[in-house]
């Protein structure tokens, strides 16, 4: 496989957007291990190598370990997770899957019930925004390194 183009540069005031976005939500105070699980399972479910293979690597080097990595697919039945960060799971799958079943009362209340409503609007971004780089990526074919 090969890639297709360089958006950034065929497109780069949009691409700029997005970095401004992805900024923003670096910026938000949102716990740097629960935005690399939200973007590790986003990544997952929208089969985006690039972004895959990114996102693990800066993971581990935040001392993620392995196997809360690769437990992510099965989240909802592996032990190794906090109630925020399966709350935090649930509402990214929910909206990376938006077409099949919309976001759910129930995800998004356990998710409200844990977190500020701050906390919440910071993930839902942090969830757009790596549904936007995976769509990006993989439609582009950028490849891994």
């Amino acid at each position: 496989m090969e890639a297709r183009m360089d958006i950034s540069k065929l497109a780069p005031a949009a691409y700029k957007a997005v970095i401004g976005l992805q900024l923003a939500v670096n910026n938000s105070g949102l716990d740097k291990t629960l935005s690399e699980l939200i973007k590790i399972r986003a990544s997952q479910l929208n089969g985006c190598a690039y972004c895959l293979n990114m996102h693990t690597r800066d993971a581990r080097k935040m001392g993620e370990t392995e196997q809360r990595i690769y437990g992510l697919s099965a989240w909802q039945e592996a032990p190794f997770y906090t109630d925020k960060e399966r709350a935090a799971l649930a509402l990214t799958e929910a909206v990376t899957l938006l077409s099949s079943s919309r976001v759910p009362d129930d995800v998004y209340n356990a998710a409200a019930a844990l977190f500020a409503p701050e906390e919440v609007a910071v993930i839902t971004m942090a969830i757009v925004t790596i549904n936007a780089w995976n769509r990006i990526a993989v439609t582009s074919r950028t490849l891994p390194d």
